[in-house]
């Protein structure tokens, strides 16, 4: 599914998209095992919603990554840091996250969890942003594709002040965040 720059998606919308990606996922591991590798802080709505649709066995695993900026022969630069990942030897593995946008987190995810010589690796993400990536990666299950450069807000996404995860719908910057003004209310 495709989005125009800067159209929100409704609760219903994410829903209905979920439900069907929870379907393809349940055709494609056919009541295999799956073990779904979450990221925090970013994909625990999302992941929550879709494990819901997948008819299958679900071991859940999270991840948390840390960005530092190191300096290191004169040249700073950031990496990201993950604790120990989880034993997937043999196992079929789903790793999920909100947003995918240059792809260089997911990736180098994708490749130390890879390390552990599971029998399959994918990747799931809400939102597809394929105009800012870095690298040669794409989802392989994604509920939208936006053009849009905007941070997104709600469905488990933050604003910049960390408010706005709680909402059921999904909006570009700080759409659907107004505060309700006192006119016109009783006190």
């Amino acid at each position: 599914m495709s989005s125009r720059k800067g159209t929100a998606f409704s609760a219903a919308r994410i829903a209905a998209r979920v439900a069907a990606l929870g379907k393809e996922v349940t055709r494609e591991y056919a009541g295999r095992r799956l073990d779904i590798v979450i990221t925090l802080d970013r994909g625990f709505v999302f992941a929550a919603d879709l494990m819901r649709q997948i008819d299958a066995t679900v071991v859940c695993h999270f991840v948390r990554e840390e960005v530092r900026d190191v300096e290191q022969s004169g040249h700073a630069r950031r990496e990201v840091f993950f604790g120990s990942g989880p034993e997937l030897k043999g196992r079929d593995v789903l790793l999920v996250d909100a947003v995918l946008e240059s792809g260089v987190t997911q990736d180098f995810l994708l490749r130390r969890l890879g390390e552990s010589k599971p029998r399959s690796i994918r990747l799931a993400v809400l939102l597809d942003k394929p105009a800012k990536r870095r690298v040669a990666l794409e989802p392989d299950y994604f509920g939208f594709r936006t053009a849009s450069n905007d941070m997104w807000v709600g469905y488990g996404l933050a604003a910049a002040n960390g408010t706005g995860r709680n909402l059921r719908q999904l909006s570009p910057g700080t759409n659907g965040m107004h505060r309700k003004s006192g006119r016109g209310r009783k006190k």
